[in-house]
């Protein structure tokens, strides 16, 4: 289908791409590419799965002012959908997170509130409440909100199964962000592919999962305080200071089969490599995922088959240290270049 009612209607139904070059040797590696949902990144998922939801039960009034705390990609998705639907966004956002995420934001119409860095993700989180609950606005609540990962249920791991169909799919690798993904799909493999094992890559300096401490939390099942293990890291939206709620499913029902530590220097390494050889272009994050999935197939046998998530694209990124080295002006090669022909020099 090539015709929509609307931009919501382009959300999902992402490609599956075979990875040559950078394949292990006799594996199969696939990728599923969330950037090519409209606003760039599988939050877009999300953030109609939370307005479409609270719509349905009445906890979202017309007109009434949504708001979020994001490190930028849900935001971005969000300001989507309330500008399709008509409702006024504010978003609280640690002031580490890429300038260009801002700004995306408030081109979309949607007011953003920085948090101070040292506050972490839980400081942003709690300002976003503050704010709700002084004016009255709908807070999305993507951590702890069940239907993030419905959504991914419904669609996300659909497309999985069905893409699969009548083939083998020994591994499938994600990071977990809100958990929304993880806890969404996992549900839809343990159910329907129980021999596809689960995969779940998270920062080497956070570990928070692999730390095993448990997250203190609310009676509402929001995080209290930042969990022990967390540590700044430089993959934005993969891993916040706590284990959000959504993502608690998928490990109290023990549908994680391992979980693998990787560098932000790997992840940044993978990404880059990603976009030079196989050109396909995205996030840090979808570098750190990739980068699991190859140290899961070098050690699997040969045929062995994995799906890897690659939740956004690398435009989110121009600001990060995954652009360092990259100028906007000729490096001496291209002035060489240049130089090599009389015509049309600067």
């Amino acid at each position: 289908m090539t015709k929509f009612a609307s931009i919501l209607d382009a959300i999902g139904k992402t490609p599956v791409v075979k990875v040559g070059k950078l394949a292990p040797p006799d594996r199969n590696v696939y990728v599923k590419i969330e950037a090519f949902n409209p606003l760039g990144s599988v939050k877009d998922r999300l953030a109609l799965a939370v307005i479409e939801a609270a719509e349905k039960s009445g906890q979202l009034r017309p007109g009434q002012t949504v708001i979020e705390a994001t490190s930028g990609n849900t935001g971005i998705g969000l300001a989507m959908v309330c500008a399709q639907k008509g409702y006024p966004l504010v978003v609280t956002m640690a002031e580490s997170f890429s300038v260009e995420r801002r700004k995306l934001m408030r081109f979309l119409g949607a007011r953003v509130v920085l948090t101070p860095a040292k506050d972490r993700g839980s400081g942003m989180v709690a300002k976003a409440v503050e704010l709700a609950e002084k004016n009255g606005w709908f807070l999305t609540r993507q951590f702890e909100n069940e239907a993030n990962a419905d959504y991914h249920e419904k669609t996300t791991g659909r497309e999985i199964i069905n893409d699969f169909a009548g083939e083998r799919l020994d591994f499938w690798v994600t990071g977990y962000g809100t958990g929304g993904t993880l806890s969404g799909v996992s549900r839809v493999l343990r159910r329907e592919r129980p021999h596809t094992k689960i995969i779940v890559a998270e920062p080497d300096v956070a570990p928070l999962l692999t730390e095993g401490g448990v997250q203190p939390r609310r009676p509402d099942g929001s995080a209290s305080e930042s969990h022990r293990a967390w540590k700044p890291h430089p993959i934005q939206g993969w891993t916040p200071d706590f284990i959000p709620l959504v993502a608690q499913e998928a490990i109290d029902r023990e549908r994680i089969d391992r979980v693998v530590k990787i560098s932000g220097a790997d992840s940044i390494a993978w990404s880059r490599r990603l976009a030079r050889e196989e050109g396909i272009f995205v996030g840090i994050s979808a570098g750190g995922t990739f980068a699991a999935a190859v140290e899961v197939a070098r050690e699997s046998p040969p045929g062995t088959t994995l799906l890897a998530m690659l939740p956004d694209t690398g435009e989110r990124y121009l600001s990060t240290p995954l652009f360092d080295g990259i100028g906007s002006d000729m490096n001496e090669e291209e002035k060489a270049l240049s130089e090599s022909t009389p015509g049309y020099r600067l």
